[in-house]
């Protein structure tokens, strides 16, 4: 296991001790081990993740103000640019991988281009646009992605999304990067490996709490992280019930 540099402070270890979040983030764990234990992932994590990703995509779709059946997901390619890019997006995090814990602002920048693509300007595409203030912020949330952090998994996935739809780095289809960014943290963490769960439908059932949520998280208070991890933890446990779901769709045939 990588750790932090000799001498070094995890700087995201404080937020362990934010009110409600340890227990928080144990739920999470809990239910995420329950769905990774499913006997159909020793033969058939493929298509479980397959649907995950398209459940996945249509509630970040939702979440930016898509709306989309899954049926008529299935049905072909949808004409509404926000769910092509939450499509896109989430089926090109496997390519990711590996580079999300080397290089994660080059990461970033293909996340935006894969979500906007089609309706961001192409000189835009992958481009952030916010202000210095916003660039140093990026930097130093790059440097938690590479420094080792040995906080959970779940947490650190929690500040990547909440820094990321705070800033909005690029000024369009943030939110969309953000979920995404998110959902691969889970994954190169080690909480999620397979890809089997979806948060984002944790975050869409309860789409009013995510919003409270973030907007505390902008504020910087101890309450308003707190709350935002206590969310972000919630939405994992969500995601991971269901993820079984899918995997009992998949058993049934």
């Amino acid at each position: 296991a990588r750790v932090t540099s000799p001498g070094r402070a995890d700087p995201l270890r404080p937020l362990l001790e934010l009110p409600g979040v340890l227990e928080a983030l144990a739920g999470a764990r809990d239910a995420v081990d329950r769905l990774l234990a499913h006997r159909v992932l020793r033969r058939q994590s493929a298509a479980v993740s397959s649907e995950s990703a398209l459940r996945g995509a249509r509630a970040s779709a939702a979440l930016a103000g898509s709306e989309i059946s899954l049926a008529d997901l299935r049905a072909g390619a949808p004409a509404d640019p926000t769910v092509q890019g939450a499509l896109r997006v989430v089926g090109g995090l496997g390519p990711l991988v590996p580079v999300w814990e080397q290089a994660p602002l080059q990461a970033l920048a293909r996340l935006h281009v894969l979500a906007g693509a089609g309706f961001v300007p192409a000189d835009r595409l992958g481009r952030p646009a916010g202000s210095p203030a916003t660039a140093v912020r990026l930097r130093s949330l790059a440097e938690l992605l590479t420094g080792g952090s040995q906080v959970p998994g779940t947490l650190l996935a929690a500040v990547v999304h909440g820094e990321l739809a705070s800033l909005a780095p690029f000024g369009s289809a943030d939110d969309l990067v953000a979920r995404a960014a998110e959902r691969l943290t889970l994954v190169t963490r080690g909480v999620d490996p397979k890809a089997v769960s979806v948060p984002e439908v944790g975050h869409r059932e309860c789409a009013e709490d995510y919003r409270t949520a973030l907007a505390g998280y902008r504020t910087g208070s101890a309450d308003g992280v707190a709350g935002w991890l206590r969310h972000c933890a919630a939405a994992v446990e969500l995601g991971a019930r269901e993820g079984l779901a899918i995997c009992e769709a998949v058993l049934r045939g």
